[in-house]
């Protein structure tokens, strides 16, 4: 096992129509692109746009400290409000609007 098979990650994915989704993996597989909700990402694609599209994985963070990653986590899906519905596919922690005055 290579010391890059141990790092842990932090990853932001945005989808054709600009929404994102952040997760972590604690494998750091090449192949692994989250676990968002298929049924919500699907209402938003129509069956000819989903013939043919890009989504892009970048890694914001990583950490051979699973733990350290484990609290990151919900810190970058507050930082990008990715669990927002109008910004991002996270369900995860509850989205909770700013309060108007």
């Amino acid at each position: 096992m290579t010391d890059e098979d141990k790092l842990k990650v932090i990853y932001k994915i945005t989808y054709p129509n600009g929404k994102i989704y952040i997760g972590k993996d604690l494998t750091n597989s090449i192949n692994y692109w989250g676990s968002a909700s298929s049924k919500l990402i699907a209402k938003d694609f129509s069956s000819i746009e989903r013939m043919d599209m890009s989504i892009r994985r970048e890694i914001l963070v990583t950490s051979f400290d699973a733990s350290e990653i484990n609290k990151l986590e919900a810190k970058f899906i507050d930082k990008f409000q990715s669990n927002n519905p109008d910004v991002g596919y996270n369900q995860w922690p509850k989205y909770k609007p700013a309060s108007r005055m």
